[in-house]
């Protein structure tokens, strides 16, 4: 008996994507091995924070790493870092809306402002913003000229933020010419890579293009911890990132990462990085094809390849769609019984009569799976 028999919790075929409310992704074997290793012994986190983020830089040919709780905290912390650098006194001031401390600090007299494209917001840039900054907005859905970066700088500028997705790039200053204008006025530019992994070389690009911090998710493409994140970049912002995070009794402090998901992370990464990428891309490309031929004859069914992913990544997923006058079942009830049968499969909606299959969260045997549901549903 599994803990979520014990607990009475389904389990869950995931063909959607590497979402939180899923789990995020499943470790490898090497991973499990080494958090399970590091839960034996007491250590100092300071130092095993620090030699972990040596390692995990020399495999992704970066200056310097850090391991943070997850994506959104890199957020948080890179912030603060940009902020504070290693003044006790500016750290002992965040979030920016507390009132004057015993330090002196005025919130006026600290850098509180970060700029970001208009047309590239996120749900996640909270965690921005609960360091008390005020977000400068650059651009409308038509695009963003460099003049407007540039002019939006102020000595209050405490960092310039990019939320990757390649879908919607097109319309942002490119990263070489913001980077460009970053460094001209000596303002730190960060980019959250969270999801974009694959390509692997994502962890080195956005650096050894100029940024000065690329942020990803450990527990999606990399498949480490879900609760945890990796920061990539210049040595003195992480080092400013470690000043600002646990276990020192600052903004950081809640986001407390063990020494399970430390080593965690960076087994994760040295298992990703000595994959055959090109091999799992293939394996992706072949999941489309098995679906195209199983519903081949079917009536009212037809299968597309769709590239890129849900969040731009370089890799193809599996549409199909419903014609609901021919089956007599509407595309909301096929995911409802996916999601309610034995076992429960959760994909996404595509449209008003698709559904999209993510071959990245897939198990060997579970593709036949959810195709053999999709046929007992549709009763052909």
């Amino acid at each position: 008996m599994t803990i979520y028999k014990r607990l009475g919790i389904r389990t869950v075929i995931n063909g959607n994507a590497t979402l939180t409310r899923l789990g995020g992704s499943i470790m490898p074997p090497e991973v499990v091995a080494a958090m399970a290793d590091a839960s034996k012994h007491f250590v100092d986190i300071i130092e095993l924070q620090k030699r972990v983020g040596e390692e995990i830089a020399k495999l992704t040919h970066n200056e310097a790493a850090y391991v943070s709780c997850g994506a959104a905290a890199a957020l948080t912390l890179s912030t603060a870092a940009c902020i504070t650098g290693l003044d006790a006194a500016k750290r002992e001031k965040l979030p920016l809306s507390l009132p004057p401390g015993r330090c002196g600090f005025q919130p006026h007299t600290m850098k509180n402002e970060v700029i970001v494209h208009r047309h590239g917001r996120v749900g996640y840039d909270f965690a921005v913003r609960q360091v008390g900054v005020t977000f400068v907005e650059i651009g409308n859905e038509n695009g963003t000229t460099p003049t407007e970066l540039e002019n939006a700088i102020t000595e209050k500028t405490a960092a310039i933020f990019y939320f990757a997705n390649p879908g919607r790039e097109h319309l942002w200053v490119s990263y070489e010419e913001a980077i460009a204008i970053a460094k001209k006025h000596d303002v730190p530019l960060i980019v959250d890579a969270a999801a974009q992994l694959p390509p692997p070389e994502n962890l080195w690009r956005f650096t050894q293009m100029g940024a000065d911090l690329a942020l990803f998710s450990g527990g999606k493409g990399l498949c480490g911890p879900q609760s945890s994140g990796l920061i990539v970049g210049k040595k003195s912002l992480i080092e400013a990132i470690a000043f600002n995070g646990p276990p020192h009794p600052f903004i950081g402090r809640g986001m407390k990462v063990g020494k399970e998901e430390m080593v965690g992370l960076l087994a994760a990464v040295e298992w990703y990085l000595n994959h055959d990428h090109a091999e799992l891309q293939q394996s992706y490309e072949e999941q489309v094809t098995y679906y195209e031929e199983v519903f081949a004859d079917t009536q009212g069914v037809t299968v597309h390849r769709s590239f890129p992913s849900e969040a731009g990544q370089p890799m193809p997923r599996t549409e199909i769609r419903f014609d609901e006058e021919h089956l007599g079942i509407t595309r909301d009830e096929i995911l409802h019984q996916l999601q309610t049968g034995e076992p429960s499969i959760d994909i996404a909606g595509a449209g008003a009569n698709g559904v999209l299959i993510n071959g990245q969260t897939l198990m060997p045997g579970e593709v036949e799976i959810i195709a053999q549901r999709l046929k007992e549903i549709l009763g052909t």
